[in-house]
């Protein structure tokens, strides 16, 4: 596959992610696409409190589910602002700078931070296989070379 190709794949796998967790007010979030996208043994790690929250894929999807479905979470948008992607054979890193803003109990919500992602090829294509972020926060700014 030329890496054109590949990087096409990379990029459209990262945009459906965002799509899946992204939903305006008064619509629902499509997380369920998210199992699509990742491995059968996937996992998707938030590290921007103490402890790392290690969760699978199915883990992931019911957290954010039970947020929206109690109503805690009424919208949630997350971009991606800027992206370094590597690709070696079968495996690929793409290291995403993201902007997230949504409603949390009645609040407005809005922060940043980075996303390392990694990818492997399969017989029917690319999948993540992991997902780590961290958000910014004071004393952790996203480095300039990443903007």
């Amino acid at each position: 596959m030329p890496p054109t190709d590949t990087s096409a794949e990379l990029k459209a796998l990262t945009d459906e992610f965002f799509r899946a967790v992204s939903f305006e007010s008064g619509q629902r979030p499509a997380y369920a696409r998210i199992r699509d996208l990742f491995i059968d043994d996937g996992k998707l790690i938030r590290n921007s409190a103490e402890l790392p929250e290690i969760s699978s894929v199915d883990d992931f999807i019911a957290s954010r589910q039970r947020m929206v479905d109690s109503g805690a979470l009424t919208s949630f948008e997350e971009v991606e602002t800027a992206e370094t992607t590597e690709v070696f054979g079968n495996i690929a890193h793409r290291f995403s700078t993201y902007e997230k803003r949504g409603t949390m109990h009645g609040e407005a919500i809005e922060g940043g931070g980075l996303i390392s992602t990694q990818f492997i090829r399969t017989p029917s294509g690319w999948k993540l296989s992991s997902m780590a972020w961290d958000d910014e926060r004071p004393g952790l700014a996203i480095p300039d070379r990443y903007r």
